[in-house]
C-alpha cells in the first residue's frame, strides 16, 4: 500500500510538472524540458559508463544536450534567426578531438557512446519543439503525443495482464505481449478521436479525422518500440531501472522511453502531412 501511494502520488506530481510546462508558458518549457533531456542523458550514460571500460564525461554530454535542446527551441519558436546549429555541431567536434589528449582506455567506445546518447536520448527531446510548434505554439499537439503514450502503456499494460500469451520480445521485456499491444493500438484510437473533436475547439486545429488515428497509431508503434529499446539496454547491462529520480517509477528514461522514438517518427509525420 506504501509503494501504491509514493507510486500515485509521485506519478500525480510528474504528470502536473510535464503538463503546466507545456500548456502555460514556451518559457517554463523550455527550462523544464531541457533539464529533463540533460537529466536523462546523464542518467544514459551513467549506465553506459559501467560498460566495457566506457568513460564518456557526463558533465559536457549534459551540457551538449541542453545546447541541442535550446538551438532547436530558439529556432523553432522564431526567437532568432541565427545558426546555432553550428554552436551544437562546434560542441560535438570539440568532444570528439578531446579523446586525442585524455589517454583513456577505450576512446573508440567513448566517441560511439557520446553519439548515440546525443541521437537516442537528446535528438528525440531536442525535437519536443518541433511539435510544439507545429503552426506555431500549439501545446495541445505536444500534449497530445504524451497523452497517447500514456494511454497506450496503460492499456496495453491491462490487455497483456488480463489476455496475454503471444510474447513480443520474451529476450528483452518478458511482460509485453502481442494481445497487450494490440489493446493498445486499440484503445489509442479514442485518444485520436478525442483529440479529432476536442483541439479544435481548443486552438482552431482542425486536422481530418484520419490525420488524428494515424498520428495515434504512429505513436503507439514506435512509442513500443521505444520501450523496447530501453528494455535492450538495461538487461545488456543487467539492471532493472534507469534510475531512482522518480519514486515508484524509477528514472527518467524508464518514464520517457516511449517518447524517444515517437517523437521523431511524429517530426517525421508532420513534415510530410501538417
Amino acid at each position: 500500500m506504501t509503494n501504491f501511494v509514493t507510486r500515485t502520488l509521485s506519478g500525480a506530481v510528474f504528470v502536473a510538472v510535464l503538463f503546466s510546462s507545456i500548456w502555460f508558458s514556451p518559457y517554463v518549457f523550455a527550462a523544464v524540458f531541457a533539464i529533463i533531456s540533460a537529466l536523462a542523458v546523464r542518467e544514459f550514460h551513467k549506465i553506459t559508463n559501467n560498460y566495457n571500460e566506457t568513460n564518456v564525461n557526463v558533465p559536457t554530454a549534459m551540457f551538449a544536450a541542453v545546447v541541442l535542446f535550446m538551438c532547436r527551441f530558439l529556432r523553432v519558436g522564431g526567437f532568432t534567426d541565427l545558426p546555432l546549429m553550428g554552436i551544437y555541431v562546434l560542441l560535438v567536434m570539440l568532444v570528439a578531438v578531446a579523446q586525442l589528449f585524455l589517454k583513456q582506455a577505450n576512446p573508440l567506445q567513448n566517441w560511439a557512446f557520446f553519439i548515440l546518447g546525443q541521437v537516442f536520448i537528446a535528438l528525440p527531446f531536442s525535437m519536443l519543439n518541433h511539435i510544439l510548434y507545429v503552426s506555431g505554439w500549439q501545446p495541445p499537439v505536444l500534449l497530445a503525443l504524451f497523452v497517447t503514450i500514456w494511454m497506450n502503456d496503460s492499456w496495453a499494460y491491462v490487455f497483456g495482464v488480463s489476455f496475454g500469451k503471444h510474447k513480443m520480445f520474451e529476450r528483452v521485456s518478458p511482460k509485453k505481449s502481442w494481445e497487450g499491444f494490440a489493446g493498445g493500438v486499440v484503445m489509442s484510437l479514442l485518444t485520436g478521436v478525442l483529440c479529432w473533436y476536442v483541439i479544435p475547439m481548443l486552438i482552431g486545429l482542425e486536422w481530418p479525422l484520419w490525420k488524428w488515428l494515424l498520428f495515434a497509431e504512429i505513436i503507439v508503434i514506435f512509442g513500443t518500440l521505444g520501450d523496447l529499446m530501453e528494455s535492450l539496454l538495461k538487461r545488456t547491462v543487467g539492471i532493472k531501472d534507469s534510475g531512482n529520480l522518480i519514486p515508484g517509477h524509477g528514472g527518467l528514461l524508464d518514464r520517457f522511453d516511449s517518447m524517444l522514438l515517437a517523437a521523431p517518427a511524429i517530426y517525421v509525420f508532420l513534415l510530410w502531412f501538417s
